[in-house]
This record gives C-alpha cells, sequence and structure tokens, in this order.
C-alpha cells in the first residue's frame, strides 16, 4: 500500500569531471563532464523511506535544470504518495501543464528534464514501498493499471488507451517464461565505452581487445568530425573485431541531410548496423530522407536520445524515419512518457534499443527495457541496450553486467540512489573534488 505525505524535496548539483579524460566525448560534445540532477523526495511515513530520481546532463547548466525542479517542487510538496499514484496521469499532466513553467517547455527542454527527475524520484519511492524493483512493478501491474499512467494526448492517432491496454493483454502469454529468461540470461547489451572520439588509437584498442576478451560482439564507435579520420578509426575496429561483430555508428547530430547520405555512403564498407543520430533530432523528414537513401546499403537509421517527448517519436514512426528507437530515461518524461513510446514501438513494430551511458543512465533504462522484453514487445529480434562503464561505483544498487547482458536488479527501487558520500564530493561547485579542480584552474 503506497502511503506517506511527501515533506521535502531537495536537489543537488552533481558533477563528475569526465572531460578530464575525453570520456563521453563526441562530434557534437567534445568536453563532456557526466552530471546529474539529483532529487530526493522525503515523505512523513513511518518507513523512513526516500525517492531518488536523476536527471542526466553534461556539466554547465545543470544549475538551470535544478532551478526548474525547484518551480516545480510546489506540485509535490505535501501531496499524499497514494493520491499521486491513484492518478498518476493526473499528476503527470498537472506537472507539465502548469501554465507558466509551460511556456518555457512546453514539455521539452530544461522543464521537461526536471519534470522526469522529480517522476524518477516517486517512481523510485513507490517501488521500494513495494518492495519491488522498478521493472517487477511493472511487469505485476494489470494492463489498466498500467494504461492509467499514460498521459494519450497528442498521440491518439496513433494510439489510443484501448489499443495500448490490447498490446499489454495480447503480451500476457508467455510473460512468465520470458521473466524467467531475463532472470536466467539478462536483455543483451552493446558496449560504446571503447571508441569515444576523443580517445587516441592505442586507448581504442586496448579497450576493444579487453571488451573482446569479457565476451562483448556489439560495438559502437563514434564518427562525424573528420571523414578520413573517421575511415581510418572504423578499419582500425572492424579489423579489430572482426566480419561477424556487430557494429554501429553515432553521428551525435553532426551533419545535414546530404553530408549524412554521403558520408555514411563512404562508411558503409564497415557494415554499419544503424547510424545514429545522423543530423537534428528534431528534423523528422530529414530522418526519414537519410533512412530512404541508406537503406539499399543497408544501414538503418537509430535515432531517439535526443528527442523533446512522445509527439516527437510519434511522427518519426509515422514518417518512418527510423529503424531502431533509443528510448532515454530522463530526456522524455520519465517511466509514464517512456511507455507510451514503448507502446507505439510495437504497435509500428520497430526495435527499441535504448540510449544509456551517462550517469545513472545504464542504471536506470535496464528496468524499462527489461520490463518491455517481458510485458510488451516479447522479442529480442535486432534489440540491445547500450552499456558505458563509467561512474556505477557512485551508486548504491549498481548495474550488474554478465556475458555483455544486463542482468535484471533485484533491490527495490528504481536504482537511482547514490552513494552519499559521492553526492557529497562531487556536488558544484563546494564538493571537495570541484573545490581542488576550481583552485587549480584559478592557479
Amino acid at each position: 500500500m503506497v502511503h506517506g505525505r511527501v515533506s521535502r524535496l531537495s536537489v543537488h548539483d552533481v558533477r563528475f569531471p569526465t572531460s578530464l579524460g575525453g570520456h563521453g566525448s563526441d562530434a557534437m560534445h567534445t568536453d563532456p563532464d557526466y552530471s546529474a540532477a539529483y532529487v530526493v523526495l522525503e515523505t512523513d511515513a513511518e518507513d523512513g523511506l526516500k525517492g531518488y530520481g536523476i536527471t542526466f546532463t553534461l556539466g554547465r547548466g545543470t544549475e538551470v535544470v535544478v532551478c526548474a525542479v525547484n518551480a516545480l517542487a510546489p506540485h509535490v510538496l505535501n501531496k499524499d504518495l497514494g493520491d499521486i499514484v491513484g492518478d498518476f496521469r493526473g499528476f503527470y499532466r498537472q506537472l507539465t501543464s502548469d501554465g507558466q513553467l509551460r511556456w518555457i517547455g512546453p514539455e521539452k527542454g530544461v522543464v521537461h528534464l526536471a519534470t522526469a527527475a522529480v517522476l524518477n524520484a516517486v517512481w523510485d519511492l513507490w517501488a521500494k514501498q513495494e518492495g519491488k524493483p522498478l521493472w517487477k512493478l511493472l511487469v505485476d501491474m494489470d494492463p489498466q493499471t498500467l494504461v492509467s499512467c499514460i498521459d494519450f494526448r497528442y498521440i491518439t492517432d496513433v494510439l489510443t488507451e484501448e489499443e495500448a491496454c490490447e498490446i499489454l493483454r495480447q503480451s500476457q502469454v508467455g510473460k512468465k517464461e520470458r521473466e524467467e529468461q531475463m532472470l536466467a540470461h539478462g536483455y543483451p547489451a552493446y558496449t560504446t565505452s571503447c571508441a569515444w572520439l576523443g580517445y587516441p588509437d592505442a586507448t581504442l584498442k586496448q579497450l576493444c581487445s579487453e571488451a573482446l576478451k569479457d565476451g562483448w560482439t556489439r560495438f559502437k564507435v563514434k564518427v562525424g568530425a573528420d571523414l578520413q579520420d573517421d575511415i581510418r578509426r572504423c578499419r582500425l575496429i572492424r579489423n579489430m573485431i572482426g566480419p561477424e561483430k556487430t557494429l554501429m555508428m553515432d553521428a551525435n547530430q553532426r551533419w545535414d541531410v546530404p553530408e549524412a547520405v554521403e558520408w555514411m555512403t563512404k562508411l558503409a564498407e564497415f557494415k554499419p548496423l544503424w547510424i545514429e543520430e545522423p543530423t537534428s533530432p528534431d528534423d523528422i523528414l530529414g530522418h526519414a530522407a537519410i533512412s530512404k537513401a541508406l537503406a539499399p546499403l543497408g544501414i538503418g537509421v537509430a535515432t531517439g536520445e535526443q528527442c523533446h517527448n512522445r509527439v516527437i517519436f510519434k511522427q518519426l514512426l509515422q514518417a518512418k524515419a527510423l529503424k531502431f528507437l533509443q528510448i532515454d530515461s530522463c530526456r522524455l518524461g520519465s517511466v509514464n512518457e517512456n511507455l507510451s513510446v514503448l507502446l507505439m514501438a510495437k504497435k509500428f513494430d520497430i526495435p527499441v534499443c535504448p540510449h544509456a551511458g551517462g550517469v545513472g543512465l545504464c542504471e536506470l533504462v535496464q528496468h524499462l527495457i527489461i520490463f518491455d522484453f517481458i510485458s510488451v514487445s516479447a522479442s529480442l529480434q535486432d534489440r540491445m541496450c547500450e552499456y558505458v562503464d563509467h561512474l556505477h561505483e557512485h551508486f548504491k544498487y549498481p548495474v550488474l553486467i554478465r556475458e555483455a547482458s544486463y542482468m535484471p536488479p533485484k533491490d527495490a527501487g528504481y536504482s537511482t540512489e547514490m552513494k552519499e558520500d559521492s553526492v557529497k564530493r562531487h556536488r558544484y561547485p563546494d564538493g571537495e573534488v570541484w573545490k581542488k579542480l576550481l583552485t587549480a584552474q584559478r592557479n
């Protein structure tokens, strides 16, 4: 039974100086500091449980998301948790329809990132009170309850509430067996950790070699800054992994539409399964044109990590603009909105291959994709979840990878809780790590 009145909401600006080692670097984001707006929800319930929510950021700008979280706090404070989850659609709509804050969205950008952080904390607390990991909380919900968490506004032309219920009902068949399969073998993953754009060749080779020894068979390489360098690096990585292993490429929004087609035609010899974010994430028709042009080369288009909301995903699906759909646990309005996208992807028969990495994104999105397999898609065909091996040591319940697969979390909650000491040391700008770095920069 969900209970307790929300008595306190605090939010922290937590940053890790990953730019110092080139970790996370790509053609568009050359010096990311993996960071998070980190929300903590407390209630007056006697169990003393807290809800933790994360939105991933790249350093500067996290303070803006923190401001937006504080602006949303009045919608949450003094609310009864039972009332929130009892009408989750209504609560989601309340957060995304604040008449004044909506003006600087709507349902996108900083306000939506803040919404995700708050809602991630609510879901974490709900799952903890039920004593279940989040994926299990979702799997055990009856179709009607699950669907009642989703706001269908703007997407009923492709997915109605009734259709969503029907998809979930049909997927009840074999659900128990799929849950057992996940618990035994986990969800297949791919690695992005070997080939960040800022890594020298020696690092790339070393990391690739180690990943192969660890049983990885799917690799992603960052491209888009320099064609000749891309050809050289893709040849290097393809030679290392061999012809049978899967290779993906990611341009991180670097190209114009004709440029994307031309560039990928030159990289086609390395047999990439997909090119990710070849152009602006908002360019639906551009993605459709690239998708059509690259189909004869056997290269699919993947996108989604920067999709504002379910409406953009709806149009990408309608326009046949992607072959692989990439949800993000924080870019969309938390679990609620991700559920709608998973259901639309199922209707359009497009595989979901989530975006992860960052700080906490692997911890969060594993729950969504494991739920998707058990309760929605019922398929592993052309499906895998991104994995990046940075910063898991800062989490109380870090991901468990076994034989290049995500093993389903067993601990109650959404795996969002960070270690107190990590938060304290990496709080910006007054944590010990940043005090040292900022002092060194000034000197």
